[in-house]
């Protein structure tokens, strides 16, 4: 079986596969629409051909600007392989590596989009299951399930404690509080940051991160308890689809009372305030105070992800 990437000519071949599993894939129309904004590339679509036929797809995604892929959106074999899960390992193994030896800092990690409730359908967690095996054996062995929420008007405004005020501040009070907030904090890909580059580079990837979002900056606050003390941040923020929560956290010494409600009501309110019908947001299933915040605000979790990747370095 011969793995490699696609080129121009490769173009009819891809976008006919059809995924019929219950897990989010990538369509003809979405690749055409989002190849041509430089999203997906011929040298980041991988395949493997088994006497000429297309047996696998894997589709991995960058932003138009990227030198790099930063995610696997699709992976897809033929049923008919005898080991969809070895075929897609040695797949995933080609393409890691040759985006290592152009450069690639890091694997690009593994999205997998999946409905709620998925564990309860058995086609959705036999799909897991195969896609699972082949992404540790291509070395992305960290997985991590995280929630996608959104929020409507219909649930109504979270109600705000007046416990805390909230005002602007400068860039350097803010990556303060990203420095602060980032150490023992239960977000995954925070602790992973944490674990391979220390809480000052961490902080300053999210402050880069965020400034770099399609929110304004002009939104962000900080959080301050009665007596003046700093509690924490809140950041609205935004994608290029949404409004969407972006970023928020409680200094360490103000944590367990509660005040994640809080930063979760004000961000909320924020965007309500300009008339905003949709709000997103995300969290780990892990990060269960976060989620159980989300929950209490009206946030409904409307789809799952499983992010699979390689170990922090």
């Amino acid at each position: 079986m011969l793995f490699r990437p696609t080129t121009e000519a490769d173009l009819e071949r891809v976008v006919e596969v059809i995924v019929d599993e219950p897990v989010g894939w990538i369509d003809a129309d979405r690749y055409r629409a989002e190849m041509r904004q430089g999203m997906y590339r011929p040298e980041w679509t991988w395949i493997a051909e088994d006497d000429g036929r297309v047996t696998a797809r894997a589709l991995w995604w960058g932003r138009t600007d990227s030198v790099h892929p930063i995610a696997l959106d699709c992976l897809h074999v033929d049923p008919a392989c005898a080991d969809r899960a070895d075929v897609a390992a040695g797949l995933l193994t080609a393409g890691l590596r040759a985006f290592a030896s152009q450069g690639a800092p890091e694997p690009p990690l593994y999205n997998l989009t999946l409905p709620v409730g998925w564990r309860d359908d058995p086609a959705a967690a036999a799909a897991v299951e195969w896609r699972g095996r082949a992404a540790a054996r291509a070395g992305l062995t960290r997985e991590v399930e995280r929630l996608r929420l959104e929020w409507t008007p219909d649930s109504g405004l979270p109600p705000a404690t007046g416990k805390l005020t909230f005002a602007p501040a400068s860039d350097e009070e803010f990556l303060r509080l990203f420095r602060r907030t980032a150490v023992g904090s239960l977000d995954d890909e925070t602790r992973r940051n944490v674990e391979a580059k220390g809480a000052e580079a961490t902080a300053r990837g999210e402050m880069d991160f965020y400034l770099g979002c399609p929110g304004r900056r002009d939104w962000w606050r900080l959080a301050y308890a009665p007596d003046g003390q700093v509690v924490g941040l809140a950041l609205p923020s935004a994608t290029p689809y949404a409004r969407n929560v972006g970023y928020l956290g409680v200094v360490p010494e103000f944590r367990g009372h509660g005040h994640v409600d809080d930063l979760l009501a004000e961000i909320t309110r924020m965007h309500a305030d300009t008339g905003t019908e949709l709000i997103t947001a995300t969290t780990d299933t892990g990060n269960a105070p976060m989620a159980a915040a989300f929950d209490r605000a009206g946030y409904r979790v409307t789809e799952i992800r499983m992010i699979y990747s390689a170990p922090a370095a």
